[in-house]
Parts: structure tokens; sequence; C-alpha cells
């Protein structure tokens, strides 16, 4: 047909690619270097360095976010930006909003890591980043959304590749969990409170940091496989069908999992019940993904054994498979009976950020530099010892944890013949210093594999020219004829791009809206504690400080209704209790003891004893010392604003408490310093150790008094 002859001739920008292959390199170094940093801490505490911006508490968020959203989230758009223009045969819709994408995501980087040294942190895993970055993510997203789908209109190829359906469904999603875990209240210029409270919060808060996992770590990295994958290996997908069941049936039942980070928590158990039915359910469209990638190299393996790309490829996919089936065997009620609050978890995560994004992004980098500078890879020697020293790197990272995790567990719940509990919690911590140890030689192997990978494309870089618009030619969209014989009848939603988005969002949002909407409308879900009363100012202001220094990320406040635990902490929690907490502060590993009947169990003396130098009171321990709220004075212009937004999230404190909160918090700060005169502390009440020490002691007491009440009643 002569008008097939037709054609378009433009250019591909490589450019952006260029720059977020950059980045993703100089964020990829940094965020490995500071969790190498953190892993050691661990080891020596010494390393804390006694500064408040280099605690494990700071540093850690720190490490998450430069990894998820810096060095991963740059590999996606890397990736994206390569294979978009590729499948749609058209430049992106605008090199203006690529370069306004690029500069916005690299200063969401830089304040990220800035404020959460600073202490600016909302407390909820991977979504620390407080209000203004929040905006400043939306509208970046935003960007990246309108110029995707400009170049999806403009599209000169008919039908959407596989990759881009995974695209599709990552930004849509991605928005929907950011924006509404992220609905906050401001009281000041840079911190907010969590809309949410309590179970309502932990639930929202793991329905998205589950699905972060699946909708940035997993959804456009599978996108990026089925484009990468077949095109380096030269071989079709295959199966078709197959891309089609594992797409659909992925976004559909992955947003159901979230709640298995809760088992045995005080959320509703029907929701509990919901995340661990969806969750053993999501093995099979994972692994119909896993065993799509591996049969596409069917016939392909000699090649896979000369090309180093094609090994990075193939571990990224078997790890994915690891971690997938890993993932739903966790949510497993008995499984995660042993796992939760151990390294078990740690050894999981690391197995897909190591494996499935580490290694896919090496190799897609191995292979995308030297075509942009159109010349050979500097070392193909070097990119072997690069997969080898990497593979290494993750068996010394994962092996100890898991060894870790099952110690932890097995010692937690171990009784004597006498019915008293075997350890002492600080005897599980000092026998996981050889594992944390182990934990950091392999993150030092792996860092070392990604600098050799950087050393061997910089010299790649330098011996070749880039190529920053590369002609290509194609017929326009009206010139794409296809024969009249039958098609797959999934061929018509492949057409269109604003459908597939809107199916893709409705899936995405039926899961969210089952579990999460009841916790809200349903009053028995949250059955109230009379006895469960409002912060005091004095504890507001410490449970603040108590967040700012992440203390999260080491302690749990969540006591699971099993004999050990409560034999070890107290009465396990109820839903009740948490209805005033934005944020929950439920956590998710134990590095230290669970604090969730902390108050009351020691003297004021010992928690400033213990804040001041952490060994005095717990022999062994790796906690940091916390010097700085020695000296540090409460910010008491500040609690009127806090007062009045908890009465905006509906905290019931009195109608104008502000005016009068911090007469309150003085009277009460008195009080403490009274407590620690009497053991010989001297300190001022306007102190920030005051104000924590009032916070610690407060966590937990609410239902102690109601179990006082019940008795004396009875």
């Amino acid at each position: 047909m002569s008008n097939t002859l037709q054609t378009d001739k433009f250019f591909y920008d490589n450019k952006i690619v260029k720059w977020f292959a950059y980045a993703t390199i100089l964020w990829g170094l940094v965020g490995m270097l500071v969790g190498v940093l953190a892993a050691f801490q661990l080891v020596f505490p010494v390393l804390n360095l006694n500064t408040a911006e280099t605690t494990f508490g700071r540093v850690r968020p720190v490490h998450t976010n430069a990894v998820i959203f810096a060095f991963v989230g740059n590999g996606i758009f890397m990736g994206v930006y390569y294979s978009l223009q590729r499948l749609l045969k058209a430049r992106m819709f605008s090199d203006f909003l690529s370069k306004l994408h690029f500069w916005g995501w690299q200063l969401i980087i830089v304040l990220a890591a800035v404020s959460l040294l600073a202490g600016y942190t909302t407390g909820k895993e991977y979504a620390e980043l407080e209000w203004p970055i929040d905006i400043l993510i939306t509208l970046i997203w935003v960007v990246f959304g309108v110029n995707m789908f400009g170049t999806i209109i403009k599209r000169r190829e008919r039908h959407l590749y596989v990759a881009i359906w995974f695209y599709i469904a990552t930004f849509v999603t991605v928005a929907m969990l950011h924006i509404v875990n992220s609905w906050e209240i401001p009281f000041s210029a840079f911190k907010s409170y969590s809309w949410y409270a309590g179970v309502q919060d932990a639930l929202v808060q793991w329905w998205y940091g589950h699905n972060a996992v699946a909708f940035f770590l997993t959804t456009p990295y599978l996108g990026i496989m089925y484009y990468f994958l077949p095109k380096i290996a030269n071989r079709p997908v295959y199966s078709y069908r197959l891309s089609i069941i594992h797409f659909w049936a992925l976004i559909f039942i992955y947003i159901w999992a979230g709640p298995h980070h809760l088992l045995y928590t005080a959320l509703p158990d029907w929701a509990q019940s919901l995340g661990t039915v969806f969750s053993v359910m999501l093995i099979a469209p994972s692994w119909g993904g896993m065993l799509n990638g591996l049969l596409t190299l069917r016939g392909a393996w000699d090649k896979v054994r000369e090309d180093v790309v094609l090994k990075f490829l193939v571990v990224a996919v078997t790890a994915y498979g690891m971690a997938t089936f890993e993932g739903p065997m966790l949510s497993l009620k008995n499984v995660n009976a042993i796992s939760h609050f151990t390294d078990w978890t740690i050894a999981h995560v690391h197995v897909g950020a190591l494996g499935w994004n580490g290694f896919l992004t090496f190799g897609v980098l191995y292979w995308l530099i030297p075509r942009i500078f159109k010349t050979n890879l500097y070392s193909q020697k070097m990119a072997n010892w690069h997969f080898w020293i990497g593979t290494l790197g993750i068996v010394f990272y994962a092996v100890p944890m898991y060894w870790a995790g099952f110690m932890q567990s097995l010692a937690w719940k171990e009784f004597t013949a006498e019915g008293q509990l075997k350890y002492q919690f600080m005897e599980t911590v000092t026998q996981m210093r050889p594992f944390y140890m182990m934990r950091g030689i392999g993150g030092v192997l792996f860092l070392l594999g990604a600098i050799m990978m950087t050393y061997n494309l910089i010299k790649t870089v330098r011996q070749g020219k880039a190529e920053n618009d590369e002609a290509a030619e194609a017929a326009p969209l009206s010139k794409v004829y296809e024969d009249h014989g039958s098609h797959h009848w999934h061929r018509w939603i492949e057409r269109r791009p604003v459908q597939m988005m809107v199916f893709s969002l409705v899936l995405v949002a039926i899961g969210g809206l089952i579990e999460i909407v009841p916790t809200f409308m349903i009053k028995s879900n949250i059955p109230t504690i009379t006895s469960v009363k409002p912060y005091t100012p004095l504890e507001l202001q410490g449970r603040d400080i108590y967040v700012r220094e992440g203390c999260y990320t080491c302690h749990s406040q969540m006591v699971r209704p099993f004999r050990s635990e409560v034999a070890r902490y107290g009465e396990y929690s109820k839903a009740g209790e948490f209805i005033y907490d934005h944020p929950f502060q439920w956590g998710s590993k134990r590095t230290g003891p669970d604090l969730a009947r902390v108050g009351g169990k020691y003297p004021d003396s010992w928690h400033f004893n213990h804040m001041y130098e952490p060994s005095s009171m717990s022999p062994g321990s790796i906690m940091p010392a916390y010097t700085w709220l020695f000296e540090n004075e409460i910010d008491t212009a500040i609690t009127p604003a806090k007062i009045r937004a908890m009465q905006t999230l509906g905290v019931p404190y009195e109608e104008g408490y502000d005016a009068k909160a911090n007469a309150d918090l003085m009277a009460q700060a008195e009080k403490v310093k009274g407590n620690l005169a009497k053991d010989n502390i001297q300190v001022k009440s306007n102190k920030e150790i005051v104000a924590l020490i009032a916070y610690l002691q407060r966590i937990g007491t609410d239902i102690k008094l109601e179990q006082k009440t019940t008795a004396s009643a009875n």
C-alpha cells in the first residue's frame, strides 16, 4: 500500500535518559553508602557520632528514601523515558516537561535528605516527608503523567505494548496512594499531623507502604523488564496471554495485601484476614510474570552465559520470584508470628531491593550507556566482577539476617521449665551483633560492585560521544493499518490509553475502599476505652520529639496477644488505646524492646540516664545517646498551634485550651523536674528531655487505669 511508505522523521530524546541514568548512579552510591553507615551503627554505636543529624533514627529514613525514591525512582524514569519513546515511535511530548520532571525530582531528593536529617518527619515509614515536599511530589508526578500521556496520545504505534500498561498503572496508583496517605494537617511551615489516628492511620499507612513496594518498586520495573529483557536477548516475550493475566491480576490483587503487615495487631480481624487471603493469591500473578520473563530466554541460555547484562537480568527476575514467593508466605499468620518485628523481614525486603531493583537497574545501565554514547562497554571483565561481587554481597547480607530473624523470634518466645521467659531482651541484642557485622560486610560488597560499575561507565562515556537526539522515522498513526483478520479481545483496550488508565484506577481503588472505609464508617471496628484521654501539652511535645528522633525505627508500640509478649511487656494492645495517636507508632522492627507498656515501668531518673548514656542503664545497648535533648529547650511557642491542629482532628481538648496549654505544660514539667531532683538530678524544666520523659511515662498507662477501675468496680 502506497500510504504505508509515507513516514515521519523525528528524533528520540536520549539526553533526558542520560540525565536520569547519571542521577540513578549518583543517588545509588549515596543511598548504599548511607545504608552501610546505618548497618554498622548497629554494631558500633559510636558511629552515631553523638550528633542529632547522624543518629540511626534519622539516617535510616534517609537510606530508605534515597534507595527507593532516588536510586530506584531515577532508574524508573530512565527506563520509562527510553522505552516509551521507542514503543510509541514518538519523541517525548515536551522537552520542557522532561527537564522540569528531572530537576523537580532531584530537588525533592535533596529536600528529603536535608529535612529528614534535620528531624522533619511524619513518622510514617516510606512516607516520612513533610507536607511541603508532599505537595511538590504531587506536582512533579503530575508533570510526569502529563508528559507520558501526551506522548501516548501523539504516538505512531496503534497498540500499547505490555510495558506501557504497567507504566500507566504505576502512574495512577502511586498518585492515589500518595494523596490518600499524605492527607495531613499542618501546624507550622514544616510540620504536620496525620489526618488519621491509631488503627485507621496504621491501615492507611500499610495500604500505602505495601503498595509503595508494589507500584513503585515492582510494577514500573516489570514494565522495564518486559521491554529490556526481550530487547537484550533478542527474543519475543514468551506469552502474550500470560502478560495480560499477569498485568490485570497483579494490579487488582496487590492493592488488598497491605493489612498483612498488621497481623496480630489491634487492626480488626476481618481486615487482617482479607490481607492474608489476597497476599496468598498474589503468588499466582507474580510468578506468572517471573516465568514469562525467564521463559523469554528459552533457547538463549548460551547467550546468558556470555552476556553479563543478561546475567544481571536473570538474577533480578529470579530475586523477584523469590521475594514474591516469600511475601505471601510471610502473610500466613503462623509464619508472621515468627517473622514480624524480626530481621527476617529485613532480609526479605533486601532480596527484592538488592536483587530485583538493584540488579535490574545495573543491567539496564550497562546496556543503555554504551548505546547512548555509540561505543562499547569499557570493560566486560570488570562488569563480570561486579556481577559476582554484587551477588556475593546479597548472600552475605540476606543469609545472616534470615538466621538472625529466626534466632530473635525463638529467643523472644522461649520459656524455662518453670514458666519464666528464658532470655532478657538485651541478651538477644548482644547476640545479634555478629549477624549485623556480616550484614554490613554484605552491604560493603554490594557498594563496592556499584563503585566498580560507576568507574566502568565513566570510562565508557569518555571513550564515546553522546547521541542526544537519535534520528528515527515511522509512519504516522493515521497511516498505520491493520489487517482485517481476527484479533485477541484485549487488543481493544490496548488502543485506548485513557480507558486503560480509568480501568486500572477502578481496579486498584476497589481493594482500598473495601478495606479502609469500614474502619471509618463502622464505629465497632474501633471500640473506645473511657480511660483513654488526650495527651497533655507536655506529653504531646514529648511525643513529637520521639517521632522527630525516629524512635519508631527501632521500637514498636504494639503488644501482640502472645503468651511471650504479654509476659515480657504486659497486657496486649487494644484498638481504643490509639485514638489520639497522630500518627500511629506501632513500628515494624524491634531492634529495641516494645514500649507499649513502658509508662510507669521505670522512674524518671532511669529514663534521664538512659537517654544520656544508654549503656549505663542497659549494658551492651546499641542505642545512641541523645545528649542534645538535655540542651535543647521545648518550643513552647508552637504549643497552641499543636493543640488547635489536634482539635481540628477531633481530639477533645476544651474550647480555648490552646491559650492555657503552656501553663499546664510548665506545671507538669515542674513535677518531672521534682521527681528527678529526688534522685539528685538537676535539670531545667524547659528542656526537651523533660517532655520526652513525660511522654514515655504516659505510654500504655491509660489501659492500666481502665484495668484498675474495672477491678475496683468488681
